[in-house]
């Protein structure tokens, strides 16, 4: 295979302006929000100095960005998305103001940053959502996985970079200086987007007058029904809920590595580096003749890896595992990502696409929980060993008993002319 053909494919930020904008906009949000990721909960504990409340101030927002999920997916079928993402983003401006505000306060409050954090929450799921459905639209059919890839990209530059640029600025200048860093991000973010052209709804006449759950509900009729995205929603979780490994690297660290925080930190690395790995060596994907059965692979890499870091004791096995975990997983949201775009008709990209992030959210938190107990009642190495299998397991039967997953295609409905005309225009 050509190197060419390997590296990470830039068709759609050579084709499409409006991929180029969104694909700028995102990558700020991330690395500002990644400053924040540090930030708020260091506050949290230095003012309290209580864990429980940093785990609070956790589940607080992952609520609210559940609920802007869910929120967007609705309003992405009825309104202009450009609009909707645009208010989405200038929301989250008024919750890095209030951070910045109370950082600067003699005395900083606490419940300003339980607001602060919800109201980010919203905004980030609204605008996730509605950003996942306007893709098809900014793009075409062609250029799916390569979009993917690049958002993808995007994600594990700002998960790497966002929270190891906080800490320093946390340690240097202080909390205010890393709270204003993630306002003027916040602030590109808004007025890049408004650079967008108009992106319509997709709905149908007189939809806007539905009421929200019965909207929700013929998104979830239509993942039900329809085989390739269903077997898309399935498949997923079974590394998310059988062999999510997270919750179990303090435990890791403390009883292989000395409990060095060092090591337990590069454990969390290390599966960011892999993804990254995989995006920019992604040109592949979206060639790939039979994606479903590809997309089987990387979930059964991920579990495998998983039993191997199990049963590793020496650092660099542990993390070569973790990367490759790592590189499965990129591989996987990929695939899953164009596949649901791909068959998902435009009048409910944005109801689609907020059901599969809200098992994204939901998901590895629930996951991690189930790998906590486990960890607990049999042991750490069990737990990863077991739990890695199990996923391995899970992902050849869906690949041997899902046919609609396993002929599943890159193809599907085009988005409507009109609106791939306004989207594509320079």
């Amino acid at each position: 295979m050509r190197l060419g053909r390997l590296l990470i494919d830039l068709s759609p930020l050579r084709q499409s302006p409006g991929f180029r904008v969104v694909f700028a906009a995102r990558t700020v949000s991330l690395l500002g929000l990644g400053l924040a990721q540090v930030a708020l909960p260091f506050q949290v504990y230095q003012l309290t100095g209580s864990s429980a409340q940093v785990g609070l101030v956790s589940l607080a927002m992952a609520v609210s960005l559940l609920v802007g999920t869910l929120t967007g997916g609705v309003l992405a079928d009825r309104i202009d998305r450009r609009k909707l993402i645009v208010r989405a983003r200038t929301l989250a401006i008024v919750a890095g103001a209030v951070l910045l505000g109370n950082a600067l306060m003699p005395v900083p409050s606490l419940w300003a940053l339980y607001v602060a954090d919800v109201v980010n929450g919203f905004a980030g799921g609204l605008s996730s959502t509605v950003l996942m459905a306007v893709s098809p639209a900014l793009v075409g059919r062609k250029h799916l996985a390569a979009a993917g890839a690049l958002m993808t990209l995007t994600t594990q530059v700002g998960a790497i970079v966002g929270p190891a640029l906080g800490g320093v600025l946390i340690a240097g200048p202080g909390l205010g200086t890393t709270y204003a860093c993630t306002l003027v991000a916040l602030v590109a973010t808004a007025l890049l987007l408004r650079l967008l052209p108009s992106l319509p709804p997709g709905g149908e006449p007189g939809e806007e007058r539905q009421h929200p759950l019965r909207a929700m509900g013929e998104g979830l009729r239509y993942v039900v029904r329809t085989k390739v995205v269903l077997g898309l929603m399935v498949i997923d979780l079974f590394p998310m809920l059988l062999a999510m490994p997270y919750a179990l690297f303090p435990a890791v660290g403390a009883e292989r590595f000395g409990d060095d925080p060092a090591a337990v930190g590069l454990l969390y690395t290390a599966p960011a580096i892999g993804a990254m790995l995989a995006a920019l060596t992604s040109g592949w994907t979206g060639r790939v003749r039979r994606p479903g059965w590809v997309l089987s692979a990387s979930v059964l890499v991920w579990g495998m890896a998983i039993v191997g870091f199990g049963l590793s004791t020496p650092m660099w096995l542990v993390v070569g595992f973790l990367a490759i975990a790592g590189f499965g997983d990129s591989v996987s949201e990929i695939l899953r990502r164009a596949l649901l775009q791909a068959h998902t008709p435009d009048h409910l990209q944005g109801r689609v696409s907020a059901l599969w992030l809200s098992q994204a959210t939901v998901g590895p938190s629930a996951g991690n929980a189930v790998s906590g107990f486990a960890g607990r009642l049999l042991g750490t190495s069990v737990a990863l060993v077991g739990g890695g299998a199990l996923c391995a397991a899970g992902a050849i039967g869906s690949a041997l008993g899902m046919r609609g997953l396993r002929e599943a295609k890159l193809t599907g409905p085009e988005p409507s002319p009109e609106s791939t005309e306004r989207a594509t225009e320079g």
